[in-house]
Parts: C-alpha cells; sequence; structure tokens
C-alpha cells in the first residue's frame, strides 16, 4: 500500500484523532439543517472554503449523525504534495 492511499474507518476515536491532528473540527452545513440537526456532515479545516456555509457542531453531534447515517471517513494519512 503507497503512502498516499486512501483509507476508511468508523472508529470515532480515529476519526477525531485525524481531524483534530490537522486541525479539522466537525461541523454541518447550514442549509442542510432540521430541526437543530445537524445535515449534511463536514470536517472544517481552518483556510478552506467552508466560511459562511459550515457551523461547528459538537463532536457528539457529529458522531451521532455520523451513526445514524451509517457513514464512514475515507481519508488519507499524507496529501500528495506530503
Amino acid at each position: 500500500m503507497s503512502a498516499n492511499s486512501s483509507k476508511m474507518t468508523i472508529d470515532h476515536d480515529e476519526i477525531r484523532q485525524w481531524a483534530e491532528s490537522r486541525g479539522g473540527r466537525p461541523a454541518t452545513v447550514k442549509s442542510t439543517e432540521k430541526n437543530g440537526e445537524p445535515g449534511i456532515l463536514r470536517i472544517d479545516f481552518p483556510g478552506y472554503s467552508g466560511e459562511g456555509s459550515l457551523e461547528e457542531i459538537s463532536w457528539d453531534d457529529f458522531f451521532a449523525k455520523f451513526e445514524e447515517s451509517n457513514l464512514a471517513l475515507v481519508y488519507q494519512e499524507k496529501t500528495a504534495d506530503g
């Protein structure tokens, strides 16, 4: 497996550690929230295009929606430029 190959996980601790080690925070797309519940989930990274369209949520809320939707995170340990 190459260093930049994709991995997949449903492990909450692994997802949180991966995101936080890169400055990511759990978020939802504002326009998809319904009755105060998160809609489409995202991990918001500082300096990227989520500003204005994403709302930060707690990890508990993120993972509740993650489980309800039977999601998995597909990620890479390194980006193309390292």
